[in-house]
Parts: C-alpha cells; sequence; structure tokens
C-alpha cells in the first residue's frame, strides 16, 4: 500500500464518522407514514424552512457526503 492510499483511506474513514455523527444528531422530521407522504411536499415548496443549527447540520450532512463520494472515487481510482 503506497502512502497515498493510506492518507485518502485514513481521510475517508474520519469522514464517515463525522457523517455518521452528524445524520444521528440531526431531529426527525417526519411522523410516519403520512410524515413521508406530506412531507416531502412541504420541503419540496419551502414551507417548512431550516433556522439554526438544524440549518447548520443539514448542510454539514450535504458537504461531508460530497466529501464521501469524491473520496471513494478516488481511491477506486487511485488503487488501480
Amino acid at each position: 500500500m503506497n502512502a497515498l492510499h493510506v492518507i485518502l483511506m485514513t481521510l475517508l474513514v474520519i469522514d464517515c464518522i463525522a457523517l455518521i455523527v452528524v445524520v444521528l444528531l440531526q431531529s426527525s422530521k417526519s411522523t410516519g407514514l403520512s410524515g413521508a407522504i406530506s412531507g416531502g411536499a412541504e420541503q419540496l415548496f419551502g414551507k417548512q424552512k431550516a433556522r439554526g443549527i438544524e440549518l447548520v447540520l443539514n448542510r454539514t450532512t450535504i458537504v461531508l457526503s460530497v466529501i464521501f463520494f469524491v473520496l471513494t472515487i478516488a481511491i477506486s481510482y487511485f488503487s488501480l
């Protein structure tokens, strides 16, 4: 294993742990099946806007998931 692979794998593990923690910190936005049906429409049309810590957690989740995909693709590309 070369140094680049070890560094990318370490960053991926750190990113995975951070992503799990951020997702678990978020509060639930639906109330079962009825929330899944009506909640999607409310989020789509912007009736419920996230504020404060929920907005920060939402954006952090998006950033961490993009980093996760980039690191995963980089590991698969450089491991060939």
